[in-house]
């Protein structure tokens, strides 16, 4: 046991390591050992390439034969854009298979399991599955509700408010905190803000480093029911990302039609523009993780759809005081504090100086 625990950690590690490159697919890592030396690993790098199971067979060669397989997903069993695993972990000859967590795809489900036990490898379940799980928390939300694993980023003083009574914002948190958010978007698929921080801000919402655009971008989407986002906006001309605009089927024809004409997608669910329409119509457009990085009224509107997966909240040891400054998040709000959403799992951290990062996810079972 001490040894699959030591292996599975080499595993998940080397599945880590990929994380924001794999997208829609899981992150997936995998060891070979042999008479307890390490003969082969790999990891799953970008959808369509060679899944991590293979990258470390191949590694492994002919010492694969009689070896112990470690990886944090069950190996697949159906043809996709590259063949099933298990069946080359068969053909290699590994003798037994150190599985972190079942793979909650239909098409998968137990099936890759269930072909290695009746082709004679002995396969051992559950090592490190808590991990497993929290590492691709992203793709099993996707894979089993068809919606984008949504998180609500928010930057608030130690008085919880996200800017002064004038609107002014910049900067809450500091350089090392705002590091950490361009970190996080390049892990996601997509940023979704309001048209009101558009308006404001004209922010680029683009992954960052070092004041440069580096690396995988997300695509923009931008909440809008009136089209009001101004044509000369970051978001619409600088090309850096996609840009989304969710609107409704009564926006004006003239504007869309602009929009467009500069490489906008402008999407209009069927019927009101809700959380829940929005969440599917991007699911069906393939986007599996979705930061949300609203003002207060958008971020309230997650809230109170219940939409919200993981927040990741940072708090700046600052005080700016008024009634009338916004907080992270608005809407109608509870009437009762034992009503309270509750966060688990929570974690937090000093980032820099003078910030906090709290993280957490909200139980919804407990409010129903």
């Amino acid at each position: 046991m001490e040894h699959d625990t030591r292996f599975m950690a080499l595993a998940l590690q080397l599945a880590r390591s990929a994380a924001g490159q794999t997208s829609p697919n899981p992150l997936v890592g995998a060891v070979v050992v042999k008479d307890g030396e390490v003969v082969g690993m790999g990891a799953h790098l970008k959808a369509g390439e060679p899944h991590a199971e293979v990258h470390a067979l191949r590694m492994a060669g002919e010492r694969a034969r009689g070896a112990t397989l470690y990886v944090t997903l069950e190996p697949c069993s159906h043809y996709g854009r590259t063949p099933p695993c298990a069946d080359a972990v068969i053909q290699a000859g590994i003798s037994r298979v150190v599985v972190a967590v079942l793979d909650p795809n239909p098409q998968v489900a137990g099936q890759g399991v269930s072909r290695l036990i009746d082709a004679g490898v002995e396969v051992t379940v559950g090592i490190g599955e808590t991990e497993a799980r929290r590492l691709n928390e992203v793709f099993f939300h996707y894979i089993t509700t068809r919606r984008p694993f949504v998180t609500v980023k928010t930057a608030s003083t130690l008085d919880g408010k996200i800017a002064t009574v004038t609107g002014h914002s910049r900067w809450i948190t500091g350089e090392e905190a705002r590091g950490q958010v361009h970190e996080l978007r390049r892990q996601t698929d997509a940023i979704l803000v309001g048209v009101g921080t558009v308006i404001a801000d004209d922010p680029e919402l683009t992954a960052r480093t070092s004041g440069r655009v580096t690396g995988r971008q997300p695509v923009r989407v931008i909440l809008d029911r009136q089209l009001r986002t101004p044509l000369d906006a970051r978001v619409v001309n600088d090309g850096k990302a996609p840009t989304w605009i969710v609107t409704s089927a009564d926006a004006p024809a003239v504007k869309r039609a602009a929009l467009e004409e500069r490489g906008v997608t402008v999407i209009v669910p069927d019927g009101l523009v809700t959380v829940e329409r929005v969440l599917d119509e991007l699911g069906a457009r393939g986007i599996t993780s979705l930061l949300v990085e609203g003002g207060a009224e958008v971020n309230g509107s997650f809230l109170g759809a219940r939409a919200v997966q993981k927040i990741v909240a940072y708090l700046s040891m600052k005080l700016v005081g008024g009634a009338g400054a916004p907080t992270p998040f608005g809407g109608q709000g509870l009437e009762r504090m034992d009503e309270a959403v509750q966060l688990a799992d929570v974690e937090w951290e000093q980032v820099g100086p003078h910030d906090l990062r709290i993280t957490g996810y909200p139980v919804w079972d407990a409010q129903s």
